[in-house]
Order: structure tokens, then sequence, then C-alpha cells
């Protein structure tokens, strides 16, 4: 493994900048994050010349690491990666949430589904209250109403079955051992809950997050989770069927539908009837680059396609970063361009197998013509608010969506000694997903990123609730290959609710238009517009900057960005081509390779 510091003059982008000044001038604070921040710490990019793995905890990177050593494949070392973050950061991932998976065979990129579906018995009034209004969030959110049928465990059995080398049962090992040995509790896992007011409400929550006088354990703490050991013994010898069905499955009914105020409706038929899909992800041209997202139910790979579309005839270079700061021109052109892709977003992208596309595919969304019109509504000044598009084949008339989105999620890039490569994101929803434990492991929330309305002014809103419904997401998991030469360039992607769409697109710019490389581009200050004001990191913009784009009518709000990139690029070093990892400095990933 070789690591080295950031070079040029982009290596200061890597430094806390200035504090903003908070002016009256319309920046302000942003709304609550899905995750609260943890700090910024800079990080150091990793070379390897064989294998590597990015991952959100240094003890979920080195289970992906060990198994890559010991010969596994990309998708074995995610299904490594994401046991041990069950364990290890369960307020952002885990076996009861649900994930969406990029897979590189080094010929063709797959995309696979595991995104959670709404329970059969669930209705459009599902998060209505009483008197037919939405009901507050966190209302919604705690308790088993807002439970989805898991589904990450049920896409890596079918992602490990095409692509797996070693054995099911061997990748669980780290993620045991770790349970039953304990591992350190993190900076970040003690502070997240600490700032939970809902886990001490569930019993079993309470007693292995908390200690006896109610406190969340401090950094450093050794914690052992006997009880998810047990769990992943038994999926490893029996496989994806051991939590689908049997006693795990009804133990997961009852918690939900037995809650004393908030019960959902999930069923023992919903758990055993759960698929997981293998869809054709989103691909398209940009540049000298191919980039593949995910496609629907997750909006990310259409949202990105769009605003790298929108963006491809702009001068970006010429925007460049300059001696440490982001310039105007750069963050008004991506920000006018998010405006108009979470513009279409909000309209048109759903569930495809319950609301189609316009058109019936992603095509009309990323045609040419229709993104060259779109990008030609962005002047010196900012629109404001974006109106949706007229893409060819818009059948109905339909509204927008109103779903609170507040994801807590995880992302890993690997790719393994045969050059395949995995992109996945994973996600238990809001932090600590409906704050349910069930035998050592946090169920999600992830209904709630159902709009909570079904219909508008305008027509039936696409990401409205329907029975076995899987929710509209954000998460973009992506894969850039050399339009030349068909070869891998780079795996990324992030958590952070919506704002992944826009997290992604500065890596993705900073590396293809700006030339930095995969740590410099991660580590860039966050910025974007997802069709509302436009959104700065906290601290890491200059008060300049912020006045600047001000005068062009952008409505700035300035707050802590927490994303959660974790990439890896190839690169040419001394002739060879190499591996280069990144991870994000505001969370605690980490890279590992040989």
């Amino acid at each position: 493994m070789i690591r080295f510091r950031q070079w040029g003059a982009a290596a200061c982008l890597l430094l806390a900048g200035c504090a903003i000044v908070r002016t009256d001038d319309g920046a302000a604070t942003l709304p609550v994050a899905p995750e609260a921040a943890s700090g910024y710490t800079e990080k150091t990019a990793v070379a390897a010349r064989t294998f590597m793995v990015a991952a959100a905890n240094p003890h979920a990177t080195h289970a992906g690491y060990t198994i890559l050593k010991a010969g596994g494949s990309a998708v074995d070392a995610a299904i490594a990666v994401q046991m041990v973050l069950t364990l290890v950061e369960p307020e952002s991932s885990g076996i009861g949430g649900g994930a969406f998976m990029l897979h590189f065979d080094g010929a063709r990129v797959s995309a696979f589904d595991g995104r959670e579906t709404a329970p059969a018995a669930v209705d459009g009034a599902l998060f209505k209250d009483a008197s037919g209004k939405p009901m507050p969030f966190f209302d919604a959110v705690v308790g088993g109403r807002s439970v989805g049928v898991p589904g990450v465990l049920r896409m890596l059995e079918l992602a490990h079955r095409d692509y797996g080398k070693l054995p099911w049962a061997d990748l669980f090992g780290p993620a045991i051992a770790l349970a039953e040995n304990g591992f350190e509790v993190s900076p970040r896992l003690s502070a997240s809950v600490a700032a939970d007011p809902f886990l001490a409400r569930d019993p079993e929550a309470a007693a292995y997050f908390l200690d006896t006088s109610g406190a969340a354990w401090p950094a450093g703490h050794l914690l052992k989770n006997p009880a998810l050991a047990k769990v992943l013994r038994v999926i490893a010898v029996q496989g994806a069927d051991a939590f689908y069905s049997g006693e795990l499955a009804a133990a997961i009914v009852e918690k939900v539908r037995r809650h004393p105020v908030n019960p959902g409706q999930l069923s023992l038929a919903d758990l055993a009837g759960y698929r997981a899909v293998r869809r054709e992800p989103v691909c398209s041209d940009y540049k000298a680059w191919t980039v593949c997202g995910m496609s629907p139910p997750s909006s990310g790979g259409i949202a990105i396609a769009q605003m790298l579309g929108i963006l491809a005839n702009r001068n970006l270079r010429a925007a460049a970063p300059v001696d440490g700061q982001l310039e105007v021109e750069g963050i008004h052109l991506i920000a006018e361009a998010g405006r108009l892709a979470y513009a279409d977003r909000a309209r048109y992208v759903a569930d495809t197998d319950f609301v189609p596309l316009p058109g019936g595919s992603p095509n009309a969304l990323l045609d040419r013509n229709y993104l060259a019109a779109r990008g030609a509504l962005i002047g010196k000044r900012s629109m404001g608010t974006a109106a949706p598009g007229a893409p060819l084949g818009i059948k109905l008339a339909q509204g927008i969506d109103q779903s609170p989105e507040l994801h807590s999620t995880s992302h890993l890039s690997i790719v393994d000694a045969s050059g395949h490569a995995v992109a996945m994101t994973t996600s238990v929803e809001n932090s600590f997903g409906s704050r349910l434990m069930v035998r050592g492991f946090m169920l999600n929330n992830q209904l709630t990123d159902f709009s909570f309305e079904a219909a508008d002014a305008d027509g039936p809103i696409a990401n409205r609730v329907q029975p076995g419904k899987r929710p509209r997401s954000a998460m973009a998991p992506t894969l850039v290959l050399d339009r030349s030469s068909h070869e891998l360039v780079m795996a990324i992607g992030s958590p952070g609710g919506p704002a992944i769409i826009n997290y992604v697109v500065k890596v993705l710019i900073g590396v293809m238009d700006w030339g930095l490389n995969i740590q410099q581009a991660i580590s860039l200050p966050n910025f974007g517009s997802r069709n509302g004001p436009t959104e700065l990191e906290q601290g890491r913009v200059s008060p300049g900057i912020v006045s600047q784009l001000g005068a062009r009518g952008h409505a700035i709000r300035l707050g802590d960005q927490t994303s959660g990139l974790q990439g890896i690029m190839r690169v040419t070093i001394h002739g060879e081509k190499t591996w280069l990892g990144g991870a994000d400095p505001r969370r605690e990933g980490s890279v590992e390779g040989d």
C-alpha cells in the first residue's frame, strides 16, 4: 500500500476555509441533515496496484480487505463490509434496510435493486393523521408504521449467485468475530446515539446503546452484540431464507405490528415474497467517459445524467477551483443544473414497476435535445426555482412529490484483483431507521421516502404510497468507464439524503473536468441546489464567494453538509496503472488495498 499527500495547487482545497459571515442578504442555516455532522479531518489518498476497498468505517474497510486478500470478488467483499457496517454503523445501514448496487464485470455494468417494498396492506393514507393531514415526520418514522420489507440481504444473495467467488458463509466471519469479541464505539456512533431522543423508547435498543444511567456509551467503549452474532451465524449457514422466513421473520413482524403507539402492517407474507431485482443501469456518455448510475426506483442515475447532460456544452474547465477556492461560475452552473434535474425528479421519477417514466424509459429525460433546451434556461442569474420540463412521451398530468427524505446511509466502493468493481449505497433511511431493534440490528423507516400526499392539483404524485411499491430514493452509486477502452475509471457514491446527487456530481466534475484526484474531489467543499436555495458547506466557502453568488440572485443557505463519499479511481503512476482511493473527511471512512 502506498500513501501520499495530495499534490498541486488544489491541495489547499482540503483545508477548512474562512468562517462564513452570516448576513441578512439571504444566508441562513440549512434544515436538519439526515445525520449529525462529526467534524472534518483531512485525509490523504491511498494507492494500491491490485485491489482496493473504501468504506465508511475502518472495521468495515478491513473486513473487505481481508476478503479481497483471500481471493474474494468485489461482491464477496461488499457482503463482508455490509455485515460489519450493520454492527459498527447501525445508524446508517444494516441487514434491516435496503441498498442499490452497481457491478462491473470487466465488460458490462449491472444494477441490483435491494430497495425495500411497502407491505401489501398499506394504502395512500399511511402517513395521514385522523384529520387527513400529513403526519409530522418523526411521528411517522418512530415505530412500526414506517418499516418496509428489508431488501439488502436478498440483493447481496442475488449478486453473490452471479459474481461471488468465496463461499457465502465465509463472508460473515469478520462481522461475527467483532460482534462476539466487541468493537470500540466510534466517536460518530457515540455522538449519534447521544443526539437521538427516540432510541430510549425501544427497550432492546436502549439496553444496547445506553448505559445504566441512560447515557450513550462513550467513544472507545468495548461494545459486544451477541444477539447479532447469532443472527449472522444462522444467515451464514442457511442463506437469506433464514431472514425472510421462520423464527427471525416472525420476530421482525411481531416487533413491527405490536409497537405500542405506532404499529405497522408488515406481514410474514410480505417478507417471504420479497424479491431483489436485477435492472438495467442508467448509462450516458459525458465527454471522454461513460457514466453509469442506478435506475428507478433510485432517482440518482437519471438526475446525475441530466445534470451532466445539461452541463456538457459548458466550459467547466474554465470554472475550476483556483488557489483553494471554488469559483463563482462553477457553483452557479452546477447549482442551476441541479435545479433543473431536481424539478424533473420531483415530478417524474418513482418506482417504474408502478409509474412509468415519460416515454417508458429514461431516454426521454436524457434526450440531448431536451437537455440542451433545459440547459439554455441557465443564464447569468439564478432562476431560483425551476419548473419541471416537458419531455416527449408525457401521457398524463402528474403532481410534485412531497416526501421528507432524510436518508441515513452509507456507501462503499470496491475493486478486486480481476478489475471487477462494486459501487453500493446502503441505507436504513433516517438515523437508526425506525428506532426498532430486533435481535441486535435496526429496522428501517424507508416508507417515509414515499410522498405523504398521494396527489396535488396537477394530478397523482408518482412517488405516492402503493402496496408492494418501492419508495423513490436519491441513492446514487456510480461507475465511470473510459468511452474508448471501456476500462473502469471510477467508482463513487455517498450518503446524504436528497443531497447525494449533488455530492456525487461534485466529485464527477472534480475528476473529469477539473483534473483533481479522487481524494481532492471528495474533499472539495460541498455545494449545490435541490431546486431551492443554493446550499454551501458552512466554514468552507469564502464570504466573497457568498456575496458574489448573492449578487447573481442566489438565495444562500449555509450548513454542515454531511456527505460520506467513498471513491476509487484508476490513475497511472510511474507508468503503471494504479488504483487511487479517497474517503470523506467529514466521516470515519477509510481506504485499504494492496
